[in-house]
């Protein structure tokens, strides 16, 4: 596979928090206009590959190319003007600040008709379009998830990257998500980077899935449909 056609490419990581080396020569790489799920058990290092690309836990050695950029001790800020926008798991809605205001801190231009405005996320999450003026804080966990997610669309990126968009959500709320995530990040071109518990969700999401043993170790890459049908291979990886 040639270089040009990958948006994220990391080569051989090693990223550390303190003395504790949690990232031990993690490779891996994402194409354009490209689907991919980190899979794998609590711990084993997949919030803090998401943290490394963004430049909030910099790796002491290996690589990270955006774009064909090497990133890897730029400031998140710097990272972010690259095209790159980031749903942490804790989601980091701005209290005190209404939906709107949320919203437009993270605006960016974009090009053309298909170019993500307030007036176009209030169009597609139309709960966010009744509480523009609310307090973002004080919304629930499903609206606050939207909320991050319409902040990451409207500063209109080339890939997207989300820690756990799941978690603590109800099922409906899940599956909410999910088709927020299919309709209006994978198939308007956003490349898309995913980490998730819930692997059924991730099955819908993503096309290829990097399977994550302990200290970042990739022990295993597979296809969706190569997962749907061998279940086992998520069961002796994962142990769910």
């Amino acid at each position: 596979m040639e270089k040009k056609n990958k948006i994220l490419n990391i080569e051989e990581i090693q990223t550390y928090y303190g003395v504790s080396h949690v990232i031990q020569g993690l490779s891996m790489h994402v194409e354009k206009q490209e689907a991919v799920s980190i899979l794998g058990r609590n711990g084993v290092g997949k919030t803090t590959t998401l943290r490394s690309i963004m430049g909030l836990t910099p790796p002491r050695s290996g690589n990270i190319y955006i774009n064909g950029a090497r990133t890897t001790k730029w400031q998140p800020h710097k990272i972010s003007k690259m095209g790159v926008a980031y749903v942490p798991a804790e989601r980091h809605i701005f209290p005190g600040l209404s939906v709107e205001e949320n919203l437009m801190m993270a605006a960016r231009p974009g090009n053309g008709n298909d170019a993500w405005t307030l007036e176009k996320v209030c169009d597609h999450f139309p709960v966010l379009a009744e509480r523009t003026k609310q307090d973002g804080s004080t919304l629930s966990g499903g609206e606050q998830q939207m909320l991050a997610i319409g902040r990451a669309l409207i500063s209109n990126p080339e890939i997207i990257i989300m820690d756990e968009p799941s978690q603590g959500l109800s099922p409906l709320l899940v599956q909410m998500i999910t088709d927020v995530v299919l309709k209006f990040c994978i198939k308007s071109g956003i490349t898309m980077l995913i980490v998730e518990q819930n692997y059924r969700m991730a099955l819908k999401v993503a096309s290829r899935h990097y399977l994550m043993g302990t200290k970042g170790e990739i022990v295993k890459v597979a296809s969706t449909k190569e997962l749907v049908d061998n279940p086992d291979i998520i069961q002796s990886h994962l142990s769910v």
